[in-house]
């Protein structure tokens, strides 16, 4: 694969990969496919790039015409041959969900270029597992971006068990292209290194919660002021998605068979009741509507 080469394709429009497509795009200057199963998917995706764009515009970070450019690069698709065609680089944001992935990635396989490079925002889930589901593993690696990808500087870089060096080379090349710090997980270890110190601490949050020590309010006032973290835990979980932050604590309990990881019993239930934060307008807090701002 030619690390120069212009064109990525991301496979998920919803909220980390309308984000990494639009950062692919604006900062990289990409051309993008954007893949997503459902049409609504893909226009949910391009409203959110056409808003946050525009804020950038607003901001006078960019110029109108570069905004207009930046949308342009990004093609949105229900087809996955054409979305991976002449990718030197796919970037998979789908659903947390091993099974899910695997057979996206299995389709994939049939498709991509044999020097493509295929890279997981997965959380948690392994890329070793991942890449066995591919002809070549050795392109098979971890490329974990945070919420939001247009804001947020880190990338992990994860390595299965079978990924080149070359391969590591060429996606620390591309995010720094996307003007991106990366760091490296040497090993294929559940949650990697961020969501490994942070989601048992979201998990606990919610522990707080259920057994009535403090209110949601409270708990997320002591973390920013008591920790300095600019969010509190349970706001950040409604920013990430309660079956996000869910979908990765089962995973830590089916890999590391540790009590530690036990998913907080209110976390479930919420996620049963469809509370799943900011994405479907309620979690620990009320918000206006889907995927818009807190209300009082």
């Amino acid at each position: 694969m030619d690390s120069s080469a212009n064109k990525i394709a991301v496979l998920g429009a919803g909220l980390m990969g309308h984000g990494i497509a639009q950062v692919a795009s604006q900062v990289g200057g990409y051309e993008v496919s954007m893949l997503d199963v459902e049409q609504r998917f893909l226009d949910g995706g391009m409203k959110m790039i056409r808003d946050s764009i525009g804020k950038f515009v607003e901001k006078g970070k960019l110029t109108g015409e570069q905004g207009e450019s930046a949308i342009g690069r990004i093609h949105p698709t229900l087809d996955l041959a054409e979305a991976v065609r002449g990718s030197s680089l796919v970037i998979e944001a789908a659903t947390e969900d091993p099974k899910l992935k695997m057979d996206l990635y299995r389709r994939v396989a049939e498709l991509v270029e044999k020097d493509a490079i295929v890279a997981s925002n997965t959380s948690s889930i392994s890329i070793t597992l991942l890449g066995s589901a591919t002809k070549n593993p050795e392109n098979v690696c971890g490329m974990h971006f945070f919420n939001p990808p247009q804001l947020m500087s880190l990338v992990e870089i994860i390595r299965g068990k079978r990924t080149s060096d070359e391969t590591v080379r060429r996606v620390e090349e591309v995010s720094g292209k996307l003007g991106k710090e990366t760091v490296l997980c040497k090993k294929d270890s559940p949650g990697f290194i961020v969501n490994r110190i942070l989601v048992p601490a979201l998990n606990e949050a919610t522990f707080l919660v259920h057994e009535g020590v403090a209110d949601p309010e409270d708990i997320d006032k002591a973390v920013k002021l008591g920790l300095n973290w600019p969010m509190g835990p349970l706001q950040l979980l409604d920013y990430v998605g309660l079956d996000t932050t869910f979908n990765i604590t089962q995973v830590f309990m089916n890999e590391f068979q540790d009590s530690k990881y036990r998913v907080s019993p209110l976390l479930r239930e919420m996620v049963r009741a469809g509370m799943l934060g900011r994405k479907s307008g309620k979690g620990f807090y009320e918000w206006s509507s889907p995927g818009a701002t807190k209300t009082k």
